[in-house]
């Protein structure tokens, strides 16, 4: 019996994550605002009160996709800023860590960019992590600063300049078949990171 429950909950856990992942495509198709539950039901090919027994609302899972990809450069950050590595390593780290969420997560990453705002109780939660990467971001390139590995010039523009592009990738992503994550985190890196070596 605990075996035939067991396969119960692994079902109903894939179910709503097939239903997050659906509703993440239609997200970045027609905008958050647009996407209405019986929309998702459609796509799904159920009933929309059907969509009730797996999921409660669409706020439900613009939060499960927006807080777990934040969560996830959240510790992929701090891993990085607390290892012993260079600080030009750590930046190429960085990048790394964007083409590998993005490259799993396109769609979410759309969400992620253009949705954030209509989180509601978790909006303020969200803009804490968001905020909190970009200050070990900008940590990080003032201690390259310090330590005369990257040139002297202002933090926060080189970490704008370098979030603008990592943070777009889910527009190209997605029309790259043959896209290699490496070779796509080290062409960037190339471009992104050794244009401000020293």
């Amino acid at each position: 019996m605990s075996n035939f429950n067991l396969r119960i909950v692994n079902t109903e856990g894939t179910r709503r994550d097939e239903i997050i992942n659906t509703a993440t495509k239609l997200f970045k198709e027609k905008g958050y605002s647009a996407v209405t539950m019986r929309d998702l039901a459609t796509a799904m090919g159920m009933k929309a009160a059907s969509l009730y027994n797996h999921i409660n609302s669409k706020q439900e899972i613009l939060k499960a996709i927006i807080i777990s990809l934040a969560e996830a450069f959240t510790q992929g950050m701090e891993t990085i800023k607390n290892s012993d590595e260079t600080v030009i390593r750590k930046l190429n780290l960085i990048v790394a860590l964007h083409v590998d969420i993005t490259t799993k997560n396109p769609y979410g990453m759309a969400s992620l960019n253009n949705d954030w705002m209509h989180l509601e109780e978790q909006l303020e939660y969200y803009l804490q992590l968001r905020e909190g990467y970009e200050q070990d971001f900008v940590a990080i390139i003032k201690n390259g600063i310090a330590s005369n590995e990257i040139v002297d010039t202002n933090p926060e523009v080189i970490m704008f300049s370098i979030l603008s592009t990592l943070r777009s990738l889910y527009l190209w992503i997605p029309n790259k078949d043959d896209l290699d994550p490496k070779i796509l985190a080290q062409n960037l890196s190339d471009v992104l990171i050794n244009g401000i070596n020293k």
